[in-house]
């Protein structure tokens, strides 16, 4: 049942494509005199801290350095974006969730790049909120209730549920309810669900605005440290386009070494992509911000959704992982 659901779900969302395309034009394929296969990307970003890197390389001019012009289009879920990575109308997506892209792979509806890893999970950067005068004091409580996660049997319920069972509470239980990350506050407060799993930055905005308080720490063990999101392709881009997704994957290391080391940069260009106050960028929890393509740490999202049965068996991390030949 959840396989079809997972079918359905990739189904409906290729009805959305044309919404997206039609902010997406056509792009110059011409690399110019720098030996890039295609000097101009487009590359669809969600408003979540784990894109961070994009938007810093932006600003510190490294996608320029490259020889790269990117041009960001914004969208409320990275699943919404996979068919117009698929038909070639963006290159790449910034802060794509795993467990979508490697489903995606597995059931063909792509071939898999990861470019470069996006955001692992910290202590209290995801979390799962009720109201203040909610009668859910702890994990236990969630059973039988209603919480609302961005995209079903994603990377939200694999991680709450491996935090359930590790606190002795019954995943089957607790019926997950699908609401966009910035819709989540306003069915919150209007008692659509009981609680929801959100992430940073609307974490501490609802936080602030509401009181609204933690009853889960959505980064806590046994997930602490679990890469959640990436910089994705498809292996015909990466393959047609060596030299330019590796001049890309470098930016964004770059980027992804700022953030880690330097917290004010983060906070600098998160009100701007993703709509918040510089009062509560300044106090958000961050996730970690890797700085290498690493496979053993994509092996643990990968064994994890394999145990959980969200991946029928395990993927060639070769072959999905991009590594510049040069």
């Amino acid at each position: 049942m959840r396989q079809s659901r997972r079918l359905l779900a990739l189904v409906s969302a290729l009805a959305l494509v044309t919404s997206l395309a039609a902010g997406c034009g056509g792009s110059d394929d011409s690399g110019g005199g720098n030996g890039l296969e295609k000097k101009d990307m487009k590359v669809a970003s969600l408003p979540l801290v784990d894109g961070a890197a994009l938007y810093i390389a932006q600003k510190e001019g490294l996608f320029k350095a490259e020889g790269l012009n990117v041009k960001i289009v914004p969208v409320a879920q990275s699943i919404k974006a996979l068919p117009a990575l698929k038909n070639g109308e963006v290159d790449a997506i910034a802060g794509a969730n795993y467990v979508s892209f490697l489903q995606a792979n597995e059931q063909g509806a792509l071939k898999l790049s990861i470019l470069a890893e996006g955001a692992t999970l910290t202590s209290n950067m995801m979390n799962v909120l009720v109201m203040p005068n909610s009668k859910i004091k702890t994990a236990k409580d969630l059973e039988g209730k209603k919480v609302a996660v961005n995209i079903l049997n994603n990377i939200q319920g694999l991680t709450l549920d491996s935090i359930l069972k590790a606190n002795n509470v019954d995943p089957k239980k607790v019926q997950y309810v699908a609401i966009p990350f910035p819709q989540m506050a306003s069915a919150l407060q209007k008692g659509q669900v009981d609680a929801i799993h959100t992430v940073e930055p609307f974490l501490s905005d609802i936080e602030k605005k509401d009181g609204a308080r933690v009853v889960v720490d959505g980064g806590s063990e046994p997930v602490t440290g679990m890469p959640i999101s990436g910089y994705v392709s498809t292996q015909e881009f990466t393959k047609k386009n060596p030299k330019t997704a590796a001049a890309f994957q470098r930016a964004i290391i770059k980027a992804q070494k700022i953030a880690s080391q330097d917290r004010k940069r983060v906070e600098e260009v998160l009100p701007g992509y993703a709509k918040i106050d510089p009062q509560v960028a300044s106090v958000i929890t961050l996730p970690g911000y890797p700085t290498s393509l690493s496979t053993t740490r994509i092996q643990q999202i990968v064994d994890l959704m394999t145990t959980s049965g969200l991946l029928k068996q395990k993927p060639d991390l070769k072959s999905v992982l991009f590594q510049p030949t040069s």
